[in-house]
């Protein structure tokens, strides 16, 4: 077994039963989730940002959403809580290492579209990784597992594609000591009963914290899905959080089975999910209306991380408290479009 897939299971066996805690309060009305009214955060629990340089990875489009891969330093002003910081480094980030996370939903909801998504991801990644680029592969329901850890070997990767089948249940490392928050199980042979979940949420919350906080550069994580969660032990704004302390760009393929969750009687809040996690970490959402135009979508996001920014600043803020601090990028002179991080978390000390 890999070093890699040894520090996950063991970092899941680890956060596993801090949100087994997180799921019992929350169950109480109790919020405990990473506030600073919590016990204090242990050195593991806490990424430190560097209080030298905040990197800021932008995308720049045109009304008409042509992208725009020919800026300068100049070109861009850059904000952090309304104070205008000098931007000390720069680069435009055509051939900067990736480091790439690809998130495959196999709950019920994605039956008709996983196998479209499974063929689309594979012709990414080969469009995609070029030799110094990492890549790993992880699926969640009920369950949040690794298929493959961080890799360059495409072959590795497209097995571990090809691994992902839809299925249900509650078991394995992230099992629900709660009760389901879904209603009653339909009688079979309805594909809905029994089903422990989607955690959506759990599975944001491991990749940054267990897989992603310690590499560097370009972090990526490509989640396929339609943004629905069921069963998750954190919260949206906790996955959030722990992307944004690891730096982690998110970017949905929201491919979403509208006719299941009509078929089930059940609502549908996916999209909003998809935009805040997207777009809060300088990612985006792109819904793909057919199965069929998943490629497109694919192809998207790889234009854009071959036309991205790197800008690098020192905080004119030096204070310390691990308070969220708020990112705004813009093309000076221009009405372009920018796609950008909106924030960070500063060091707690």
């Amino acid at each position: 077994m890999s070093e890699h897939r040894r520090a996950w299971r063991a970092g899941v066996k680890a956060t596993a039963a801090r949100l087994w805690v997180l799921g019992f309060l929350l169950s109480l009305g109790v919020s405990p989730a990473l506030s600073q009214e919590s016990a204090p955060a242990t050195a593991e629990q806490t990424l430190r940002v560097s209080t030298e340089v905040v990197n800021v990875y932008a995308v720049v489009r045109e009304k008409t959403n042509r992208l725009i891969p020919n800026l300068n330093r100049e070109d861009f002003e850059l904000s952090e809580d309304n104070v205008p910081q000098d931007i000390r480094y720069f680069s435009r980030e055509t051939d900067t290492p990736l480091t790439l996370g690809i998130m495959i939903d196999t709950s019920p909801s994605q039956g008709r579209v996983l196998d479209v998504e499974q063929a689309e991801a594979k012709t990414f990644l080969r469009q995609v990784l070029r030799p110094k680029d990492l890549a790993f592969v992880l699926h969640f329901d009920s369950d949040v597992e690794l298929l493959q850890d961080f890799t360059s070997n495409l072959n590795l990767l497209t097995r571990a594609i090809d691994e992902t089948v839809v299925r249900g249940g509650s078991s394995g490392p992230l099992r629900s000591p709660l009760p389901s928050p879904l209603p009653a199980p339909m009688p079979p042979p309805d594909p809905m009963a029994g089903v422990g979940g989607t955690h959506l949420y759990d599975a944001i919350y491991l990749a940054a914290r267990e897989l992603m906080k310690n590499e560097v550069g370009r972090k990526v994580l490509i989640l396929l899905s339609d943004g629905e969660d069921q069963g998750s032990k954190v919260k949206l704004d906790a996955a959030l959080e722990a992307a944004h302390r690891s730096d982690v760009i998110v970017y949905s393929v929201a491919v979403i089975d509208r006719r299941f969750y009509w078929g089930h009687v059940m609502g549908f809040s996916g999209d909003s999910v998809l935009r805040k996690l997207s777009e809060q970490t300088g990612g985006r959402v792109i819904e793909v209306k057919r199965a069929s135009d998943t490629g497109a979508a694919f192809q998207e996001i790889a234009d854009e991380l071959r036309t991205q920014y790197l800008l690098g600043y020192t905080p004119s803020h030096t204070r310390r408290g691990g308070s969220f601090r708020k990112i705004r990028v813009r093309v000076r002179d221009r009405d372009y479009k920018v796609q950008a991080r909106r924030g960070y978390y500063a060091p707690s000390e």
